[in-house]
C-alpha cells in the first residue's frame, strides 16, 4: 500500500514506507500491464535496467509463475566499454544472474562493448528500430542520468538510438557506493547507451527509484525545471510513466 501519491504533470508518483514495499507495487503493476498486452500481441518488448535498485523489483517479478515469458523480447539500456567479456560488473550479467536465467524470455538481446564498438552500435540499434518498445523498467542515478545519459550527454532530443557516451565523475562514483566496484579507478570511462528519446519512445515507463542517495536527484524531477542538468525531469513529459519511490528516496512526508 503506498503511502503518498501525486502527479507532476504527467508523472504519476507512489511513495511506499521500505524498498521492499516499493519492488513489491512495481512488480505487481508491470507483472498486470505485461500480461494485459500479451492478450492482444504475440510479444511483448521489454527494456530493463541493470543496478541494486532494481533488485527487489526483480526479487518479486521472478517470482510471478502467471507471467508468460517466452512471449517476452527483452533488451537492456546500457554498458560499460573495457571491462572483461564475463566481469561481473557488467550489466548483461548483472540481469541474467538476477532476472534473465531465471525467467527465461524467449529472446534476450545484450550488448557486445567488448570489441566492435561502432559495429555494436549499429547492430543493437537495428534490434531496437524492429518495433516500437512496449514497456521500459528503468531508474534514476544520482546525477539524475537516465541509462548512462548523464547530464554533460544527455539529449533530449538525440537523433540516435544508440551512441557511445563518457560517464562523468558523480555516475562514476554511484558504481562504487552501490558496492559494484571497490574504487573509481576501477570504473570504466565510457558506455554505450541508449539515449533518451529511445527510452521516452517505451509505450509504457516504470521507473523504480529507492534509497537515501537519490533524494536530490528525486527532488529535482519533482520540483525543477525540465533540463539536461536533471536528465530524469524529462519523465514528466512522458503520456505513461509511474515513478516508484520510498521514504528514503522522497523524503520528508
Amino acid at each position: 500500500m503506498s503511502i503518498a501519491v501525486e502527479q507532476i504533470e504527467n508523472l504519476v508518483v507512489q511513495v511506499y514506507e521500505t524498498r521492499v514495499d516499493l519492488g513489491k507495487a512495481a512488480a505487481a503493476q508491470v507483472s498486470k500491464k505485461l500480461k494485459e498486452l500479451l492478450e492482444n500481441q504475440d510479444t511483448v518488448r521489454m527494456i530493463f535496467a541493470a543496478a541494486p535498485s532494481q533488485s527487489e523489483f526483480f526479487d518479486t517479478l521472478k517470482k510471478d509463475a502467471s507471467i508468460d515469458w517466452t512471449r517476452v523480447i527483452a533488451f537492456h539500456m546500457d554498458e560499460y566499454i573495457g571491462l572483461e567479456p564475463d566481469a561481473p560488473q557488467r550489466f548483461g550479467e548483472f540481469l541474467k544472474s538476477h532476472l534473465f536465467d531465471e525467467v527465461r524470455p524467449g529472446k534476450v538481446h545484450l550488448m557486445d562493448s567488448s570489441g566492435n564498438v561502432e559495429g555494436e552500435l549499429s547492430r543493437y540499434g537495428n534490434l531496437i528500430k524492429e518495433e516500437s518498445i512496449d514497456i521500459v523498467c528503468l531508474g534514476i542515478g544520482e546525477n539524475g542520468h537516465l541509462a548512462f545519459n548523464d547530464p554533460p550527454v544527455a539529449d533530449f532530443d538525440d537523433p540516435e538510438v544508440i551512441k557511445v557516451v563518457e560517464l562523468d565523475e558523480v555516475c562514476r562514483q554511484q558504481q562504487v557506493n552501490d558496492g559494484c566496484f571497490s574504487s573509481i579507478e576501477e570504473v570504466p570511462t565510457r558506455a554505450i547507451t541508449l539515449t533518451i528519446p529511445t527510452l521516452m519512445s517505451g509505450h509504457h515507463l516504470f521507473c523504480m527509484v529507492p534509497g537515501p542517495t537519490k533524494r536530490q536527484a528525486v527532488r529535482g524531477v519533482l520540483q525543477g525545471p525540465i533540463s539536461t542538468e536533471n536528465p530524469a525531469t524529462i519523465l514528466r513529459r512522458h503520456s505513461n510513466c509511474i515513478l516508484y519511490l520510498d521514504r528514503d528516496s522522497y523524503g520528508a512526508l
